[in-house]
């Protein structure tokens, strides 16, 4: 997983003189799910954490919890019959408690972790939206959304059994460029060379980029490069302000907001990272603590800036813009109905490259939301928005009427509008 300082699957351990299965790292230990001691052992603690009142708890890395000789080790079948079991036991002695398993592995291969066939709505109740990341950030650099359509389109169900997705634009860990080659194929891209333009773009490096983050886990032998970066950085905050850039500020400010907007809209839970409601940006001080200069992935787990969070009701700061308009995104989605979970989530194809669009099915009449990846203005048909079912052509985000010009409506750079 990490050969830049974790390299091998195995670490030699004195004390008990033999080897020991090390996937990610050596003093994280491969556990012998074989084992039903093991598996016990896990309930119990599972439990105990649910008596001190832990309401969700995180699976990690569970593609890889079971070890078979000859494979990748990862997503076996018995993983799903081993968390569905652990599920099981969670909801006959704690049932309020929500298990959000990390499966940061391709869409067609994430969705069993939300319950497939005999495990239909009988394992995770959350799993990360990996892809809705890639492709926010897939999209952003291109200006063009045409993979994130058919991606989001190919891939995934419109709702789910007894589970939802987790929805974000930054985590704590890095940003892997889950892209396959098909799915690059389809949209007639390179794999490789798409996946090699995201990071040296979000890198800083390819010409007129907007980003400044950092390469993380570069493996010279399959060219894989990840990225690090806060969300504010990697949307061009950081940048312009270093080059006085005053219109590339308000692009960035903009960029995260529509990011904000998105997550809140598409369906699940949205989830914020520490610092992404402030626009804090890069934390490059991890440089200097021995135990992190070798993770740049400390970079976006910054030590908290109180200055920032004291300034956020001032109106003038970009900390104060962005927690100003996360918490009205927050306040729509509360106070719109058709985002009720138990509405789908439809992919809509728009023929305006620039634009990702999505409807959320609402019985009480449809909302169709439309997001501007482009720092250009854009023009969508009214009756292609009518068709879907708005009718009042009403933006329930800003509360406002939406203006209809010759019959089109238009979209202002990086504009985000949820229209019933």
């Amino acid at each position: 997983m990490f050969p830049d300082f974790a390299p091998g699957n195995f670490t030699f351990d004195k004390k008990l003189g033999g080897w020991v299965w090390t996937t990610f790292n050596e003093h994280q230990w491969d556990l012998n799910w074989a084992n039903p001691q093991v598996f016990l052992e896990i309930v119990e603690i599972m439990l105990f954490l649910a008596n001190r009142g832990v309401d969700v708890l995180r699976l990690d890395a569970v593609a890889f919890m079971w070890k078979r000789m000859g494979t990748r080790c990862q997503s076996e079948p018995e993983v799903h019959m081993i968390l569905q079991a652990l599920r099981a036991c969670s909801r006959i002695a704690a049932p309020a408690v929500i298990h959000l398993e990390e499966a940061i592995v391709a869409p067609a291969e994430m969705l069993p972790y939300l319950g497939r066939g005999k495990h239909d709505g009988k394992e995770g109740n959350l799993a990360y939206h990996n892809s809705l990341m890639v492709q926010f950030w897939s999209s952003l650099a291109t200006r063009d959304t045409r993979l994130m359509t058919h991606v989001m389109g190919t891939h995934f169900p419109d709702r789910l059994t007894n589970a939802t997705y987790a929805t974000y634009i930054r985590c704590h860990d890095d940003i892997g460029w889950a892209v396959t080659d098909e799915d690059a194929a389809a949209l007639h891209l390179s794999g490789p060379a798409h996946r090699t333009f995201l990071s040296d773009f979000y890198d800083g490096t390819f010409p007129g980029s907007f980003a400044r983050g950092t390469l993380f886990q570069v493996n010279e032998a399959t060219g894989d490069k990840r990225i690090s970066g806060s969300f504010a950085s990697l949307a061009g905050l950081e940048k312009a302000i270093a080059e006085g850039d005053a219109t590339g500020r308000e692009q960035a400010l903009q960029r995260i907001l529509m990011g904000h907007a998105l997550i809140a809209g598409f369906g699940g839970i949205p989830l914020i990272y520490m610092g992404d409601e402030l626009a804090l940006l890069n934390d490059y001080g991890y440089r200097d603590v021995p135990e992190h200069a070798h993770d740049s992935r400390w970079v976006h787990r910054p030590r908290m800036d109180w200055d920032a969070a004291a300034s956020r009701h001032d109106g003038q700061s970009d900390a104060a813009r962005i927690f100003a308009g996360v918490k009205h995104i927050l306040a729509r989605r509360r106070a719109t109905p058709a985002l009720h979970a138990a509405h789908p989530t439809q992919i809509l194809h728009c023929d305006t490259p620039g634009i990702f669009a999505f409807r959320r099915a609402a019985p009480t009449g449809a909302l169709v939301c439309l997001f501007n990846f482009t720092e250009g203005w854009q023009h969508i048909p009214e009756a292609l928005v009518r068709a879907q079912g708005a009718t009042r052509l009403h933006d329930e985000l800003s509360d406002a009427a939406v203006q209809v010009h010759h019959g089109n409506i238009a979209l202002p750079p990086h504009a985000r509008v949820w229209i019933g």
